[in-house]
């Protein structure tokens, strides 16, 4: 896991090549016929990348994104109305049978299927009209990381090419190096708090409310300690009764216009006493270093970069070895 996180900024800065002929032909087709929804599907790691879609192509296009229950097709054997709108399924194996289907089903119903896969040769890849690669090349670890960190980069190309937005993939192109650097960026000052705990919760919003979820996830895997994603808003819907000096909170917080209600809202959990860790800029008391701010969506990749360099340091803290998660294999089969 160690090793593909520092191959994770040459994936990025490779795929660009691999991923310029097919994504041309699928943002030829969007624009000829634009589809009003964008379906995802999606497990995993993998749906956190989806969710991340979700809110890049929203903010960027306004079209709006959801993410398909594969068990309407899978256990109630349903076709959803999808004629001319687009599926968008990712995976890193392509061997997942519930997308597998879900991606037919689409197809049936005439929809515009993309499998963005890391195996090209994969059944999920065969059954769609395009295939975008990651081009993350061979990833070992169980837990992902440098795969997840290829599809959010190809994701954010696909949203600057359909959009046609040069600021988003001129940040694109600087993502490689930023990694680089957000990988060696010192999280120790949380490893005290977090070594001990039992349980988290990881909050964010609009571009780091897939980075919160994904680092949950990633906390449960490789460190044993049970976490929770919330957005900022959600959290204060009920999860905010959880709040004590002996139960942290990790904090992603944006770098565009949703920060504003991060930082009052992290200001509110340190009045309360919170062991609250924030991920921003500049320095102070629990707060986690994070790269200068360059653009939103590119910064909150850079943000699950440095996450995962820290979540290997912290399952050895914990015991634990970050490569052999209990009861979990690499490729997850589900229907």
């Amino acid at each position: 896991m160690a090793a593909e996180i520092q191959e994770a900024p040459d994936a990025v800065a490779r795929q660009e090549a691999k991923l310029a002929g097919p994504m041309r032909e699928l943002v030829r087709r969007l624009k000829a016929k634009p589809p009003h929804i964008v379906v995802t599907v999606a497990r995993g790691s993998s749906a956190h990348a989806g969710a991340f879609a979700k809110h890049a192509i929203e903010r960027h296009l306004g079209i709006p994104v959801a993410a398909a229950a594969p068990s309407i097709v899978t256990a109630y054997h349903r076709d959803l109305k999808l004629k001319d709108q687009l599926l968008l399924a990712i995976s890193q194996s392509g061997r997942s049978d519930d997308l597998i289907e879900q991606t037919k089903s689409a197809k049936r119903a005439g929809a515009l299927t993309v499998a963005l896969v890391n195996a090209t040769d994969s059944p999920l890849a065969a059954e769609s009209d395009i295939v975008l690669p990651i081009g993350a090349g061979l990833e070992q670890s169980i837990a992902a990381t440098k795969s997840v960190i290829a599809t959010l980069a190809a994701l954010l190309r696909l949203t600057a090419e359909w959009a046609e937005n040069d600021e988003l993939a001129a940040a694109i192109s600087r993502l490689p190096q930023r990694l680089k650097a957000a990988a060696d960026l010192d999280w120790s000052a949380c490893f005290g708090a977090f070594s001990e705990a039992s349980s988290l919760m990881v909050i964010g919003r609009g571009s780091t409310l897939a980075i919160a979820r994904e680092a949950a996830l990633k906390l449960k895997e490789t460190c044993n300690i049970h976490a929770e994603g919330y957005s900022g808003a959600e959290f204060q819907h009920g999860p905010m009764a959880l709040v004590s000096t002996h139960y942290p909170i990790l904090m992603f917080i944006p770098t565009d216009e949703a920060a504003d209600a991060l930082v009052a809202l992290a200001a509110d959990l340190r009045r309360k006493h919170a062991a609250l860790f924030s991920v921003e800029p500049g320095a102070g008391e629990g707060r986690l270093p994070s790269l200068p701010p360059d653009q939103a969506e590119t910064d909150a990749v850079c943000q699950i970069q440095s996450f995962y360099a820290a979540a290997v340091r912290l399952a050895k803290l914990r015991g634990m070895d970050a490569d052999r998660p209990r009861h979990l294999q690499k490729v997850t089969r589900t229907r």
